[in-house]
């Protein structure tokens, strides 16, 4: 029995139906995977906004060549631009982008070695990872809160909920719980540090608990690099509110700088 044409067109429909998310994910693989791109792209992921001509010269290109290196990555919706005056600034699209290339690095350093990063001591005791904190600090207080009992698994994988406590502990810091919730972001969850190779916490949570230790001086940010400073003040505060002592947090190779 002869088949309609009109039944052929609508099977090859719901193929390529299916195959949207393949060859979107090619797509978004083939921009990222250039290596002026890529330094771009992390460099973007301390979250501070730049302008093509500094990308540029991150990337090791001319203003031309990185201006349609940037529009490239505008297409795939990997970063965003925003004009500012006569200037044009451009951010990582999302916490889901700065997610994706942190894990890129897990993948990159292999996983049959051990893995020994080669970044500066200041960046793996504590900095942002795009909004939230990460190093050794952001690990310490991701598993330092789990054992207090203030952050519950969700069935969603590794996405995480606050308890009654954690509620209390939060908002105590600050932290407007009923606010966040209220962004249009992931609450909160595991995002895996590519230095430690164990989870810190991302998510709405996360850049709150960023934002508060910013506030209370805490940490102080470098104003050229993702680096965390952790203050005397910090030091205090996080051995009193969370029985974090140096050597937890700084591996015991580092004295507390003021």
């Amino acid at each position: 029995m002869m088949v309609p044409m009109q039944e052929h067109f609508a099977n090859h429909q719901t193929i390529d139906v299916k195959l949207q998310p393949d060859r979107a994910i090619s797509k978004i693989a083939a921009a990222i995977g250039e290596p002026a791109r890529v330094r771009m792209l992390y460099c973007l992921l301390d979250g501070r906004a730049r302008s093509s001509t500094e990308l540029a010269v991150v990337a090791g290109v001319s203003p031309s060549t990185a201006s349609v290196h940037l529009h490239r990555l505008k297409t795939e919706r990997l970063v965003k631009v925003f004009t500012q005056g006569k200037h044009r600034y451009y951010n990582l699209e999302g916490p889901n982008v700065a997610s994706a290339l942190e894990v890129l690095n897990v993948v990159a350093a292999g996983s049959h070695d051990k893995f020994v990063p080669n970044t500066s001591s200041r960046l793996l005791t504590a900095r942002t990872c795009y909004d939230h904190i990460a190093g050794r600090l952001g690990v310490v207080l991701h598993s330092r809160f789990k054992a207090f009992g203030w952050l519950s698994t969700r069935k969603d994988e590794n996405a995480y909920d606050v308890t009654l406590a954690g509620t209390k502990a939060f908002e105590a810091l600050g932290i407007d719980l009923i606010a966040i919730r209220t962004l249009r972001r992931r609450f909160a969850y595991a995002c895996l540090d590519w230095s430690e190779r164990q989870p810190h916490i991302g998510g709405a949570l996360g850049a709150a608990l960023l934002k508060s230790a910013l506030k209370r001086k805490w940490v102080v940010q470098d104003l050229d690099s993702r680096a965390l400073h952790i203050t005397r003040l910090g030091h205090r505060e996080m051995l009193s509110r969370f029985g974090l002592h140096i050597e937890e947090i700084q591996g015991g190779s580092r004295r507390a700088d003021s």
